[in-house]
């Protein structure tokens, strides 16, 4: 079974500028009014340091564009729900007061369908920064907490710096489907059209310790169009970290439904498992290895890029679960994955009754003792349906099963793999591949077989410390400027947002 979701209901970032430093807004924010909330406040207050308001949602209904409400340190045992939008160079923006701890508690607060304990919806130029949101939780079935839920249509929405942690649903999941047991760390549903939900940026955040069922700890889905995911830490929770989805009937007309023009960057994501979650229909205590770090799910158009995916079921899957619908033009370049349970890298669909993977790229990443589990996908599986993607440039270091790539589907066609650095506990004679339901023993027979990777090596690729998980290459690593220097796939940048080509050529794997 594959990772569910559960709960039915242009690259360009026009007036965003995006660096490996961080995202900037293209205007400061004109003066407007700063309004304060503390727990020892007074809504009958004016809002001001000295005389601060005590709801969230008071200062949400009075707030304006070019307004900034400060929530001082304390525990609000509240919900937030946007009442306004702002306007260009005006926003409105919530946040923390200096380094005091702002929390939202969700304890004891009632579910109502979908909801977020801050709620966005059909909202523009807003700001939610720096709060710890926790504690919203259900025991409920066919309700979904979230913890910052975005929501209709809408556009230039950050997201940032804010601790969410311990958003769950424990009931019981039903019927034989197993859906009923939702819940997100911060979901993006784009639900109307033509109208997008766009310029989204979530970046710096934690999101972790969730209870998720069938759901995922940060999703965009549906309508959603241009959007940054950054330098977020997503660990310890029960589902998919990252997932990027399209065709789940979120946005009413069809070809708008599809998450895309996005950027997922610089996260760090690990922990990630779906043993032990019932949603995925095995006995407890259970071993299913379905979650994965970052998944995209019928999105398209989109770069993963500068991320660590490490000790999860799947580091990263390019995937479609929808019959006759594509995941497409995704390219997944410059990452670090590491030590995943099942494959390092995935592609296509589950089964044969899934969708496909067409025109993706899995470029310059580098790939160390996933499968480790050895649960026969090796550090790259070929799933259902793969067509026409193109694997270059990888570090490919296989586990104790000396297996490295995956693919025992006959009807996949037309992928390019070559350029890659291979490397094996049993050395280039005992490796194993396997390709459209052969398996190959030894890096010959292999090539031999296949035609595959005329330009490839079997070496080991000389990390700097793999004790301490540094895949970083040492000065006289032989997958230094060996790797193919295809310009239009590669990027301007490795995991460390160095320059890309260095020397003569481009190196192999995730470091320049």
């Amino acid at each position: 079974m594959k990772a569910k979701k559960g709960f039915v209901l242009g690259m360009s970032i026009a007036a965003l500028i995006v660096t490996s430093g961080g995202v900037h807004s293209p205007t400061a924010s004109a003066a407007g009014t700063t309004y304060y909330v503390a727990t020892t406040g007074n809504d009958a207050n004016a809002g001001t340091i000295s005389a601060p308001w005590k709801t969230l949602q008071h200062a949400a209904d009075v707030a304006a564009a070019g307004d900034t409400v400060y929530v001082r340190g304390g525990v609000y045992n509240q919900k937030l729900k946007l009442t306004h939008s702002g306007t260009a160079g005006n926003p409105i923006t919530f946040s923390n007061y200096s380094t005091e701890v702002a929390t939202i508690d969700g304890t004891g607060l009632s579910v109502s369908g979908i909801e977020g304990i801050v709620d966005i919806t059909d909202k523009d130029y807003v700001k939610i920064n720096g709060f710890e949101i926790r504690n919203y939780t259900t025991s409920t079935s066919n309700v979904m907490p979230v913890g910052i839920y975005v929501h209709g249509s809408g556009s230039f929405i950050e997201l940032t710096n804010n601790k969410v942690h311990d958003i769950k649903n424990t009931a019981t999941p039903t019927g034989s489907d197993l859906l009923g047991r939702d819940a997100h760390g911060i979901a993006v549903y784009g639900t109307k059209a033509p109208a997008s939900i766009h310029d989204v940026i979530i970046s710096g955040n934690e999101v972790y310790n969730l209870v998720l069922g069938s759901s995922e700890s940060v999703v965009l889905n549906g309508n959603v169009d241009t959007f940054s995911v950054l330098n977020n830490i997503v660990h310890d929770n029960d589902n998919i970290g990252i997932d990027i989805i399209g065709f789940e009937k979120k946005s009413p007309t069809e070809a708008y439904d599809q998450a895309r023009n996005g950027i997922v960057r610089g996260n760090r994501v690990y922990n990630i498992t779906s043993n032990n979650n019932p949603s995925y229909g095995k006995k407890l205590p259970n071993k299913s290895y379905g979650a994965d770090g970052i998944y995209v799910d019928g999105g398209k158009d989109t770069i993963i890029e500068q991320n660590y995916s490490y000790n999860n079921d799947i580091g990263i899957e390019i995937a479609s679960e929808h019959p006759g619908k594509s995941t497409s033009n995704i390219t997944v370049r410059s990452n670090m994955v590491y030590k995943n349970s099942a494959s390092g890298i995935s592609l296509g669909g589950s089964s044969s009754g899934n969708g496909s993977a067409d025109n993706n790229k899995v470029v310059n990443n580098t790939l160390y003792k996933n499968d480790a589990a050895n649960q026969g996908s090796g550090q790259i599986n070929f799933q259902y349906k793969t067509n026409n993607n193109i694997i270059k440039n990888n570090i490919m270091v296989a586990s104790s099963n000396n297996l490295l790539i995956m693919n025992d589907n006959t009807q996949n066609s037309g992928n390019i793999v070559d350029y890659n650095l291979y490397f094996a506990p049993g050395g280039t004679s005992n490796a194993t591949w396997g390709w459209k339901g052969t398996e190959y023993t030894g890096f010959a027979s292999y090539k031999s077989g296949t035609a595959n990777d005329a330009h490839s090596l079997f070496v080991d690729p000389l990390f700097v410390n793999v004790t301490t998980n540094d895949f970083h290459l040492q000065s006289t690593s032989p997958a230094i400027d060996a790797g193919s220097t295809d310009t239009a796939i590669i990027g301007t940048q490795d995991i460390d947002g160095q320059a890309r080509v260095q020397g003569s050529a481009v190196n192999i794997g995730a470091d320049e």
